[in-house]
């Protein structure tokens, strides 16, 4: 997917990679091809390959000829030879890699579909090639309005001038046949240039255009699928998908190209299946299918008479069934067969960290109240502002607390381990003896 760096701005033009291609598709460019035959010499005796791959806006390439044996790279912005005047492109492919490029497209080397290369793209030949790219955005705006004035069924989707400034294609979406020939005039006369229609379809419209997909990645047509072929509501129907338009539906509002992709394979699992117009014949009716889970073996039926419930039988426990049905047999019942998945649990990873959720940092701190000790002085009377003690004072400390608070002297220690001595006698003891 390409980086941030490829969004276009507040006036809708392209920023360009800032990251020299560090996308995950390896560069901005759409469709492109590495070449893995580019460090390997070639055989004794053979000549280098004449012809080169040569790309335009939007991933549109074309093959030329190079006549003048230039030194070309990957990269390199070249002159061609354009329909009329010329074209300025970039070299998105050389070596022989481009013969089996045109192999796969079928173009034959010797076709007239096959232009020659002028010269190496000059300093005022990418100057002119930049102004023409500037005006495509208002082209196209002002395109749009004359086809809304003029009341034409068809979508102008995009624009892309020739690299000398003199020709302009307009890319174009319609249900029907559209007679645009007063369109034509209108633009010519309006631009003054030469105006080229080209119709394209919803998928290469999309391809075109570019996007992100549900999956959240780029398209997987403007990024590496070139074979757009036809997709239709069997491949969701062998997937067991819901036949919902809103959720197969891409971007170009055709079922989505990925449809086909584990096509075959859910094919080949589901050879194993029974069709899904059998039906189960049991002492308690007769039982229909309802859905299956291919990958898991699992498939589910009910009765026809009461469908409040669904039975989950296994692929074996099916065919079993079936094999007693074509010997004429019946079972007694769908409850008898079955199952119980028993579950594993899912091993989740350990906290060992101790935290117990993502969102213990949004839950607000309580604030302590902390006691006022001044307050508490000012308010209480002087008698009794020495009672709140702390808990660790010392038993001693205590009591000379409380007799102080009371107004009495404080009591002289007694030491309790000391033998108690009687009392002396006094004189006036005796005598009242």
């Amino acid at each position: 997917m390409s980086c941030n760096s490829c969004s276009s701005d507040i006036n809708t033009i392209p920023k360009g990679c800032k990251s020299n291609g560090n996308c995950g598709t390896g560069d901005c460019d759409k469709l492109s091809v590495f070449d893995w035959l580019s460090n390997m010499a070639l055989p004794t005796g053979q000549e280098p390959m004449r012809i080169v791959e040569v790309r335009f806006k939007n991933g549109r390439k074309h093959f030329y000829k190079n006549v003048d044996n230039l030194q070309l790279s990957m990269g390199d912005v070249v002159a061609v030879e354009g329909n009329p005047g010329h074209d300025v492109g970039t070299v998105s492919l050389t070596g022989e890699l481009v013969k089996i490029q045109m192999k796969k497209k079928g173009i034959d080397a010797d076709s007239e579909d096959v232009k020659k290369i002028y010269r190496k793209a000059t300093q005022k030949d990418i100057d002119i090639w930049q102004a023409a790219r500037d005006k495509e955005y208002d082209t196209q705006y002002r395109g749009r309005e004359i086809l809304s004035r003029l009341g034409l069924k068809m979508k102008l989707s995009d624009v892309e001038y020739q690299g000398d400034g003199n020709k302009a294609t307009f890319y174009y979406t319609a249900d029907e046949r559209v007679d645009f020939r007063q369109l034509i005039r209108d633009l010519a006369s309006a631009f003054s240039i030469r105006v080229e229609m080209k119709q394209v379809g919803l998928r290469q419209e999309a391809a075109r255009l570019g996007g992100v997909g549900s999956c959240g990645r780029e398209l997987c047509c403007s990024t590496w699928l070139t074979d757009l072929r036809k997709v239709n509501t069997t491949a969701a129907r062998y997937q067991q998908l819901s036949l919902n338009p809103q959720k197969l539906a891409g971007q170009c509002g055709k079922l989505k190209c990925c449809l086909n992709y584990e096509l075959d394979t859910y094919l080949d699992a589901l050879t194993d299946f029974p069709k899904q117009d059998v039906v189960l014949k049991t002492e308690k009716g007769d039982a229909v299918f309802i859905k299956m889970d291919i990958f898991k073996n699992l498939l589910w039926y009910t009765y026809k008479e009461n469908r409040s419930k669904w039975y989950k039988l296994t692929l074996d426990q099916v065919q079993e069934i079936i094999t007693l049905n074509n010997n004429k047999e019946k079972i007694s019942s769908l409850e008898d067969y079955e199952v119980d998945l028993i579950e594993d649990p899912k091993t989740d990873f350990e906290n060992v960290v101790g935290q117990d959720s993502l969102t213990r940092f949004d839950i607000p701190k309580r604030k302590k109240k902390r006691k006022n000790k001044n307050k508490n002085r000012i308010n209480k009377p002087k008698n009794q502002q020495n009672t709140n003690l702390p808990k660790n004072q010392p038993k001693k400390n205590i009591i000379k607390a409380k007799e102080a608070v009371d107004g009495n002297q404080p009591k002289t220690k007694v030491n309790r381990n000391k033998k108690r001595r009687p009392p002396k006698k006094s004189a006036n003891n005796t005598k009242n003896s």
